[in-house]
C-alpha cells in the first residue's frame, strides 16, 4: 500500500515500524487464549502458564471471577508497558543501537551465566545443572537443523498436564483406550492433532525428494 515501495529494503522507516507494531500486537494477543481458555499459543505464553500454576492459578473462564485483580492488573500492565517503551526508546535509541555491537560470544556467555545462576538459585542440584547442559545442547541442535524451539517449550509445559488428564481418563474408563475417541468432538480434535503432526513430515519428505530429483537431473 506504500506510495514508494522502492524504498523498502533500503532503510524505509515503514519497514521497521510495521513489523514492530505487529510484534507488539501479537504479544498482547497471546494473552486472549491464555487467559480465557488456558491455551498457550507461544513459548512465552507457556512459561506464563507455568508461572500461574506455580501460584495455584488455572487460566480459563473462571479466572476472571476467581482472580480479577490479576487479570485486570495484567491488562493494565500492558498499557503501562507500551507507554514506558515509548518514553524510554525515544531518548535511548542510540544506546540500544550500540548494544548490537556486542560480540555474540559475550552474549552467549552472559546468558549461560544467568541461566546457571537461576538454576542454582531455585535448586542447587548437580542433576538439574546437568539437565541445563543437556537441554542447552538439544536446543542448539534444534536451531542448527532448523527445527523451531517454541513447540518444544510448549510441550515441556503442557506435557505433564496432558499425562495427568490421560491417566484420569483411563482411570475413569478402567483402562479402555477407546474412550479417547468415544465422542465425535474428541475424535475430531485427535484427528486434527495427528494431521498436524504427520502432514508437515510428509511435505518435508516430498520437498527433499523433489530437491534430490532436481539435483540428480542437473548432474545428468
Amino acid at each position: 500500500m506504500s506510495h514508494h515501495p522502492e524504498e523498502f529494503g533500503h532503510g524505509a522507516i515503514e519497514g521497521v515500524a510495521g513489523p514492530e507494531a505487529a510484534n507488539n500486537a501479537a504479544a498482547a494477543g497471546t494473552l486472549v487464549p491464555l487467559l480465557t481458555l488456558g491455551l498457550p499459543t507461544t513459548a512465552t505464553a507457556a512459561i506464563m502458564l507455568a508461572g500461574f500454576q506455580q501460584f495455584g492459578l488455572q487460566p480459563g473462564p473462571l479466572l476472571f471471577a476467581t482472580a480479577p485483580q490479576l487479570v485486570w492488573g495484567l491488562i493494565a500492565s500492558l498499557l503501562i508497558a507500551n507507554v514506558m517503551l515509548l518514553v524510554l526508546n525515544l531518548p535511548l535509541i542510540r544506546f540500544w543501537v550500540l548494544l548490537l555491537r556486542i560480540p555474540r560470544p559475550w552474549l552467549y556467555a552472559g546468558i549461560l551465566m544467568f541461566a546457571t545462576l537461576g538454576t542454582i538459585g531455585v535448586n542447587p542440584s548437580a542433576v538439574e545443572l546437568s539437565m541445563l547442559v543437556i537441554f542447552g545442547f538439544l536446543g542448539y541442535g534444534l536451531r542448527l537443523y532448523g527445527y523451531p524451539i517454541a513447540p518444544v517449550v510448549v510441550g515441556l509445559i503442557l506435557g505433564p498436564m496432558a499425562e495427568q488428564q490421560l491417566r484420569r481418563a483411563l482411570a475413569i474408563s478402567q483402562g479402555d483406550w477407546t474412550t479417547l475417541v468415544s465422542t465425535p468432538l474428541s475424535a475430531t480434535l485427535l484427528g486434527i492433532a495427528a494431521l498436524a503432526l504427520i502432514v508437515p513430515m510428509i511435505l518435508r519428505l516430498r520437498g527433499r525428494g523433489q530437491v534430490l530429483a532436481q539435483i540428480a537431473g542437473d548432474s545428468d
